[in-house]
């Protein structure tokens, strides 16, 4: 199967062929191995320090985080497969996912990603990649929290003995999933949730997070087939945007202000800029967008 070159948008406003294509070099499969299973250790890990035990002393210790470590590469693993096998259906040349192993806590990963190494032949393509993963990364993060919910317990609200506790901060999504589980719950009592329930909420938050509209982000790929001046305009608004959601909500999007520095930049374009995407994409963009409100939260870890 051949590719079609990456497209940039060039100065003079001229493309070059969209015809023109490349055979795909042979991949190596062996460091997506080494990294996937050095993320299932990480992780694992991880899971086994927060159900109460030590990896490091015993099998038995280590296997403990397992639920977690599962649930979590599950989620990730589904988004990207999604976006990979979107990108195949329109014959981009993707890598396989790259799994980024984090040892330490909270969650013993930095996530997953995949590099594309074609251009895009449309805005529809666009879309269909872009809304991919998340939508199917949600739907296992959903699945995966209201199951970690029931195995969550109710407990009095009580102060930490070190005199601080993190607090999650509920999207929209998670507030109602609760409210299904353990109906309304009086001010004086917490949810101790479960590593499946925890694995549940990062889906949910690493699902927002990759649906913020800009860059070449999920939600900026989205956006971009659907207005690319709409999309310039995120662009140019997104550091001031996350430095005054840092000020005033979670001092973690100082560092999305800093990041965005680098996949923040110009969004290249597709081969074929169509004048109507169809209603169908309209449809999976607008349902992006949802997805995105019930998930993000201003203010996702508190000390309290």
């Amino acid at each position: 199967m051949e590719y079609r070159r990456i497209i940039l948008y060039p100065n003079d406003g001229v493309f070059r062929d969209p015809y023109e294509v490349v055979a795909p070099p042979k991949q190596n499969y062996r460091l997506h191995i080494v990294l996937f299973l050095l993320t299932v250790l990480t992780t694992t890990a991880v899971g086994a320090i927060m159900s109460g035990s030590n990896p490091f002393t015993s099998i038995s210790g280590f296997l403990a985080g397992l639920p977690f470590s599962m649930t979590i590469l599950g989620i990730l693993g589904i988004h990207e497969f999604a976006h990979y096998f979107s990108a195949r259906r329109w014959r981009i040349h993707v890598t396989l996912p790259y799994f980024i192993p984090a040892p330490f806590l909270p969650i013993g990963t930095f996530g997953a990603v995949i590099r594309m190494k074609s251009s895009l032949p449309n805005r529809k393509s666009l879309i269909d990649v872009g809304s991919s993963g998340p939508i199917a990364g949600f739907v296992v993060a959903l699945v995966a929290t209201y199951i970690g919910l029931h195995l969550s317990t109710v407990v009095p609200e009580a102060p930490s003995e070190s005199g601080y506790a993190f607090i999650l901060g509920e999207p929209l999504i998670f507030k109602l999933l609760s409210y299904t589980v353990f109906g309304s719950l009086p001010e004086t009592a917490t949810i101790e949730l479960h590593s499946v329930a925890f694995a549940g909420w990062i889906g949910l938050f690493v699902t927002a997070l990759n649906l913020i509209p800009f860059g070449q982000l999920d939600g900026g790929h989205v956006l971009f087939a659907m207005s690319p001046r709409i999309h310039e305009l995120f662009r140019r608004l997104r550091i001031p945007v996350l430095v005054l959601l840092g000020l005033l909500t979670w001092p973690g999007w100082y560092v999305w202000a800093v990041l965005s520095l680098f996949f923040g930049r110009r969004h290249p374009f597709p081969d074929f800029m169509e004048s109507d995407v169809g209603l169908g994409r309209k449809i999976m963009a607008g349902i992006a967008l949802v997805i995105f409100i019930l998930c993000f939260t201003p203010s996702p870890i508190k000390v309290g």
